[in-house]
């Protein structure tokens, strides 16, 4: 996987987005963040803007997205929040400028889909915090911090206490994935993962239980747990109904479609659109370990 160059003092970040709105307001931290770390901040016309549930109309949020993709002179494209919207545009993306002068693209959620298309090119993005982590305040500092260690090309080590539901053994491989809605939605397309032989992980919000059970089985109908190096499975977070009214919790409808797979698998890992939510590289080499003392996912 092609890697973007780190960043370095001087350096400008593209703010855009591609897919749902944000107030300006919330992205004002992250503007003064971003500053303070030595960057210059370049914001798109789509940050504050608003249109029916998205940021902008499909032609406006694609040629802004294009835009900072063909812009040399950003050097990283944050987007700002998800939603929803990329589905819409992804298919009238060019990226022969973005292959030639690679860059770093930021985002999770809906954006799950625009890293599966920077998969296409054999290039690495990151799945992290958006504009509105930066207003979590020395709680989410840790999740920010990751983000910039990202970056600034500093390796990063996460680990987790042990679940019950754990399965035990060591991988090293590619890292991908996101939004488990977004993965299910991509299968079929020209953007669908390819998740052979990689470290999986994903996550979700405001699903019901019964819900993320046909995602999994679609998933799995389509081969895309067979053959993994291993599994990380992080937070699901403000579910639609309780785990009484499926007869079972998240992690235990996970566990139960794949329990028959021979690979390493954590559960509650801090990736989610909760507070927990540690940046990590799509197509990134990284080892994971499941033991008694919990999981580790190191990058290599």
């Amino acid at each position: 996987m092609i890697q973007p160059p780190i960043l370095i003092p001087g350096d400008t970040i593209g703010i855009t987005c591609p897919a749902g709105s944000i107030p300006l307001e919330k992205v004002q931290n992250c503007i003064l963040t971003l500053e303070k770390w030595g960057f210059k901040v370049k914001l798109g016309k789509t940050v504050g803007a608003m249109m029916d549930c998205f940021s902008a109309s499909d032609a406006e949020r694609a040629m802004e997205l294009q835009q900072m993709l063909d812009d040399t002179n950003i050097k990283t494209v944050l987007c700002a929040r998800g939603g929803y919207g990329l589905s819409r545009i992804i298919d009238q993306i060019n990226f022969s400028g973005f292959k030639q002068n690679p860059k770093w693209v930021i985002g999770f959620s809906d954006i799950t889909v625009l890293h599966a298309a920077i998969q296409k090119q054999n290039t690495m993005s990151i799945h992290g915090p958006m504009a509105a982590a930066f207003n979590k305040g020395a709680e989410g500092e840790i999740y920010i911090q990751s983000l910039k260690n990202n970056l600034i090309g500093e390796k990063q080590i996460i680990q987790t206490v042990p679940h019950l539901l754990n399965k035990q053994g060591l991988a090293t491989a590619n890292l991908i994935g996101g939004n488990l809605c977004m993965i299910a939605h991509l299968i079929g397309s020209q953007n669908a993962m390819d998740t052979k032989g990689k470290i999986l992980f994903i996550e979700d919000i405001g699903e019901a239980h019964y819900n993320i059970d046909r995602l999994i089985i679609q998933c799995k109908n389509a081969g895309i747990l067979d053959d993994l190096a291993g599994l990380v499975v992080g937070g699901f977070t403000e579910l639609k109904d309780t785990a009484a009214d499926f007869g079972a919790t998240a992690n235990e409808i996970i566990h139960a479609h794949i329990s028959n797979f021979n690979y390493p698998v954590c559960f509650d890992f801090p990736i989610s659109h909760a507070l927990q939510n540690f940046a990590v590289k799509q197509g990134g080499t990284y080892a994971l370990e499941v033991n008694n003392e919990g999981a580790i996912l190191k990058e290599r």
